[in-house]
């Protein structure tokens, strides 16, 4: 790279600002990294705006090599993914990992405090109709939410808001970027969500009727889980070289069938 800053040992600074990132934990500043340069190499003076103008010149250097990730800005700072291309492989792995941590309850409030914070215990349990303290606890637990004070009313509930982690886990930078309710109908309408949902709400269903007691059973409910993956896949793959309309369209068309039956009957 052009004026790639060299190191007394041979590091690049590109690949020292990749290796800073790729071996964080969570999401790193650009000025977290100018930083740890700046104060241990004192030949050398770098900004958050050359931090990013290597990043955008390694994410050239991936692209020009057809490698299956990059360097993205996320939570605040920055951070390995995948390319946009390999998400659909990789979607039913990470919503299987997903659905397995979290249950309907947990993603239920989850969406609450997400949509409605900072929100008091009491006001989801007034939203869901039952009691989420238990649920709050494994958020919490999972980092995905946190305490963020007290609401000014009588007993001075515990305000609850999402995490850094909730942005990293799935994939945004700020809750701003959450889908709006109208963008939400329309992703639930798409054919494709539509057997993609029903495909997790019977692994879900495998995963529920199944007591897990030991390895062997997780093993049992995983294999279990894999052999629906593999039908729906299958379905799928020949409804593509088919040519056949999803469930759907089929479903849209018998409805434009039915309504056009009962505009001749009443004619």
């Amino acid at each position: 790279m052009k004026n790639d800053y060299e190191f007394i040992d041979g590091t690049r600074l590109s690949s020292l600002i990749e290796a800073l990132i790729f071996a964080s934990d969570e999401p790193i500043s650009g000025s977290k990294i100018r930083d740890i340069i700046v104060e241990n190499e004192e030949q050398i003076e770098i900004t958050e705006e050359t931090v990013s103008d290597f990043v955008d010149k390694l994410n050239e250097r991936y692209d020009e090599n057809g490698l299956s990730f990059r360097i993205q800005p996320l939570g605040g700072g920055y951070t390995f993914v995948t390319q946009a291309k390999y998400h659909y492989w990789l979607s039913i792995f990470q919503h299987e990992n997903a659905y397995r941590k979290l249950s309907q309850s947990a993603i239920e409030s989850l969406a609450i405090v997400a949509y409605r914070q900072p929100i008091t215990k009491p006001e989801v349990d007034q939203i869901r109709g039952v009691d989420s303290g238990y649920i709050l606890r494994q958020l919490m637990e999972k980092a995905l939410i946190e305490v963020s004070g007290r609401a000014d009313s009588p007993g001075k509930p515990l305000l609850y808001r999402t995490t850094k982690h909730f942005l990293t886990h799935f994939g945004i930078n700020s809750v701003e970027e959450l889908p709006k309710p109208r963008e939400i109908d329309d992703i639930l309408k798409d054919d494709d969500m539509a057997e993609h949902r029903q495909l997790l709400m019977e692994r879900q269903l495998v995963m529920d009727e199944m007591e897990v007691e030991d390895e062997d059973d997780e093993e049992t409910v995983q294999e279990k889980a894999d052999e629906i993956l593999s039908e729906f896949q299958e379905k799928r793959e020949h409804k593509e070289q088919d040519g056949e309309p999803s469930e759907a369209e089929e479903n849209q068309e018998e409805t434009e069938n039915d309504n056009t039956d009962e505009t001749d009957d009443k004619e």
